[in-house]
């Protein structure tokens, strides 16, 4: 199936969220031959954040820091965290309920002074 793009009809649509969290709209287009419904959802997320955590601690004894995730979506999330560096763990799914605060227990353990 081939599209012609002359055929092809742009429709801008115009969405301001006020929030992050997930969108769901219909779009019902009609003509006298046919008759359309879109569904569109639209996801949104906010800016990335950074942080920096230091963490001290003997060599061979681990140190825990609760992290405060907080969803203030219109859904319950299901996050899944990869976590890189030598000596760090943590649970690899944390599951946060809309408009909850949940903590992800990151734990430093590290085995040789550095």
């Amino acid at each position: 199936l081939f599209l012609d793009r002359s055929d092809a009809v742009e429709l801008p649509i115009k969405f301001i969220p006020q929030s992050a969290g997930c969108y769901r709209c219909q779009i019902l287009l009609k003509s006298s031959c046919d008759v359309r419904v879109y569904e569109i959802e639209c996801v949104v997320n906010t800016d990335d954040a950074e942080a920096e955590i230091e963490f001290q601690t003997p060599a061979y004894q681990a140190v825990i820091q609760d992290i405060p995730i907080s969803n203030m979506s219109s859904q319950d999330w299901k996050l899944e965290a990869i976590l890189e560096g030598q000596g760090f763990y943590g649970p690899p799914q944390i599951n946060v309920g809309l408009g909850e605060t949940a903590l992800y227990p990151l734990m430093f353990k590290p085995i040789t002074e550095c």
